[in-house]
């Protein structure tokens, strides 16, 4: 089957993968340790906010009536009978002719009905037994009222959205001391080829050094998972299976990166002609990363990568990435893509969807992606750079200067585009 492999479009490897895999349990965190985590369940308002009636600012809760004729030329004299801090519960409520001198977020008390700031008043800064209002108020001016802003049994943050600092202070905000999240998926991680070795080693006469396994380990932990380095996997076919089978037990999802075209050393392709596989695809309508396969092992999913750099990243972004957030309960998990305008012309023709690393830069509001030309699948020297995938559909002579192309954004790109679906 390796040799007679069915095509299909991203669109379609992408939907049959996302089909097969479901999101993780749940687990309850406190409220220190759930940044970054995805919601298993809707927070709702345990109260209502604000939960009183309260000022917005430093000033005097005043009747708005008795403030009618105010003005610089002839302010309202009105008798203090309180000072409120935030904090505290008002003791008088003000009758007429009275105002109570009130500070940021302190509740209202009874009978005021507007608040004057203390700069529309005489001499703001002196505390005195009778405050001189210099402007007319209306009834409801500057107070926030109860429930304004959030009532309760309203929902605040719903399950599936990644936890960020402004959850977090809704979270303590109604008294979330805990809160329940999808436990993070356990990604295995390992590495195909006998030519292979580790960062530490000194490189002899045809080897290389792993990278792939270094730069997938820092996106699955990104994407929300927690990776799990297995040992590189041996070229035998039988006893790569086997060891396999041992790995996959221990995860969520195995991911591969290698063994994947048609060599006769490739051990991953051969894998699918295996009775016990399910596969679900092993070749795509994209370059680079046609090869990419996704199959089912032990009844457990197996993503295999290719094994040149550029490839293997370009797979993570359009399949690992969307399969992690998935099975981490994200409340959305395809590809996150924008348009942007071509800032050089790319015009080598492809029968199929080229996905090339660019970067991204914004001139006179213009959106612009910018290709980079070092797009050969083994080339890793400018992938430190990448900060998007620009999409260059298939046939014709590519795309010119200034056309509109879609672009699909790396979690660290330059530009802030709300985060990663988060």
């Amino acid at each position: 089957m390796r040799f007679s492999r069915q095509m299909m479009t991203v669109e379609e490897a992408l939907r049959r993968l996302l089909g097969r895999l479901t999101k993780m349990e749940e687990e309850e965190v406190g409220i220190g340790e759930s940044y970054g985590r995805i919601l298993a369940r809707d927070i709702v308002a345990t109260c209502d906010m604000p939960p009183f009636d309260r000022s917005p600012l430093d000033g005097y809760a005043v009747r708005a009536a008795e403030t009618e004729a105010a003005s610089v030329d002839s302010p309202v004299y009105l008798q203090v009978v309180e000072t409120v801090a935030a904090g505290e519960v008002p003791r008088i409520a003000v009758s007429p002719g009275c105002a109570t001198r009130i500070m940021t977020g302190a509740m209202m008390p009874d009978g005021a009905d507007a608040v004057i700031m203390f700069e529309q008043t005489e001499n703001p800064g002196q505390l005195a037994q009778q405050v001189g209002v210099k402007r007319a108020l209306r009834a409801g001016e500057n107070i926030s009222r109860r429930g304004e802003e959030i009532a309760e049994g309203s929902v605040v943050a719903r399950a599936g959205e990644r936890i960020n600092a402004g959850t977090i202070a809704l979270l303590a905000t109604f008294g979330y001391a805990r809160v329940h999240v999808y436990r993070k998926p356990r990604i295995g991680l390992m590495a195909t080829g006998i030519e292979l070795v580790a960062v530490d080693q000194p490189l002899d006469a045809g080897k290389i050094r792993n990278s792939n396994t270094p730069m997938l380990s820092a996106l699955i932990a990104e994407a929300g998972g927690i990776p799990h380095i297995f040992p590189v996997l041996p070229d035998d076919r039988k006893s790569a299976k086997e060891t396999l089978l041992g790995y996959i037990r221990e995860v969520d999802l195995l991911l591969s990166s290698g063994g994947v075209s048609v060599g006769d050393f490739d051990v991953m392709a051969s894998l699918v002609d295996d009775e016990e596989v399910e596969l679900l695809f092993n070749r795509i309508a994209m370059r680079p990363g046609s090869p990419t396969t996704a199959l089912l092992l032990s009844g457990k999913p197996l993503l295999a990568l290719s094994g040149n750099p550029g490839a293997c990243f370009v797979g993570f972004e359009l399949f690992a990435r969307p399969a992690l957030h998935k099975l981490g309960g994200w409340e959305e998990t395809g590809p996150r893509t924008i348009q942007a305008r071509l800032a050089t012309s790319y015009e080598k023709p492809c029968p199929h969807p080229r996905f090339l690393r660019g970067r991204l830069d914004q001139e006179g509001g213009i959106l612009l992606a910018r290709p980079d030309f070092n797009d050969k699948a083994g080339n890793l020297g400018t992938l430190k750079n990448s900060e998007c995938l620009i999409v260059i559909p298939p046939g014709g002579k590519g795309k010119q200067e200034g056309e509109l192309v879609d672009v699909i954004v790396h979690a660290n790109s330059r530009i802030s585009f709300g985060g990663e679906r988060q």
